[in-house]
């Protein structure tokens, strides 16, 4: 199963990911274990319904904190507790939160990259899909690297808002950045205030942040999955539904944002 997580540049979102169970093979755990097998010769490929083709630069997922963009750095700071590394991938989040003292369990689908946690010695590893981990407490719950786009649509977001909620304590947070891809839209829309965009919505009839991709390496192919950006105010809008508070912690340089959700 294999999850998206994307990041930034200064021209366009890109993405890393984790197991989906759209995925036929564990592209992404081969790549994580190709690395840290010294098997590295290329890199992941992907393609989107924007249009968009890109790569996923494979040493960027075992980057130390220093080399982390700042929403990721900050996320990290904020953590508290027990952590939830929810799409952890190559662990890199969690290896720096373990290296603190900090307690923090792994979680991915990708088996690939609970290999790869393990090997670089993550203590406590999960290997399942989100939605079916339960009964366990949780004092910070974070997801980067637009890790909330497990969700795959908005009309999901719902679904996993609530079960978040029945993975944290009372006093506990959710950590999570995403993107306003709005930007990457025709010149009329993408210039208009979003809050203005009728239902959130463009002539699809869809969601504008709701992506499909496909991702490649050393011949292996994924078969389509969605993927999710969100702007802030829907994330809030739907937060508060859950009966979650939502606050904008801070926003980076290329249309990105790290939100921190708590108990109402």
């Amino acid at each position: 199963m294999l999850h998206v997580r994307f990041f930034k540049t200064e021209e366009k979102p890109q993405f890393c990911l984790q197991s989906t169970n759209s995925m036929e093979t564990d592209v992404f755990g081969k790549a994580l274990l190709d690395y840290l097998n010294d098997d590295y010769s290329e890199d992941i490929l992907t393609y989107s319904s924007l249009d968009e083709d890109d790569v996923i630069p494979v040493p960027y997922l075992f980057r130390t904190y220093e080399d982390m963009p700042g929403i990721e750095q900050k996320a990290l700071d904020l953590c508290n507790g027990h952590v939830l590394d929810i799409g952890c991938g190559s662990g890199s989040h969690s290896l720096y939160l373990q290296k603190k003292g900090i307690r923090v369990t792994a979680l991915d689908h990708s088996a690939g990259a609970m290999e790869c946690c393990q090997l670089r010695e993550i203590e406590n590893t999960l290997c399942t899909p989100i939605l079916e981990h339960k009964g366990m407490k949780y004092d910070t719950l974070l997801l980067l690297m637009n890790g909330i786009g497990i969700v795959g649509k908005l009309g999901q977001l719902k679904t996993y808002l609530e079960h978040f909620k029945s993975l944290m304590n009372p006093q506990a947070q959710i950590l999570l950045d995403s993107s306003d891809i709005i930007y990457m839209f025709d010149d009329e829309n993408k210039d208009e205030d979003p809050d203005d965009l009728q239902d959130w919505e463009l002539d699809s009839g869809d969601y504008y942040g709701e992506v499909d991709f496909t991702m490649q390496y050393k011949g292996m192919q994924s078969k389509p999955f969605p993927w999710l950006y969100i702007d802030f105010t829907t994330l809030k809008n739907v937060a508060h539904e859950c009966h979650l508070e939502c606050e904008l912690v801070t926003e980076g340089e290329h249309f990105d944002y790290l939100a921190r959700l708590t108990h109402l």
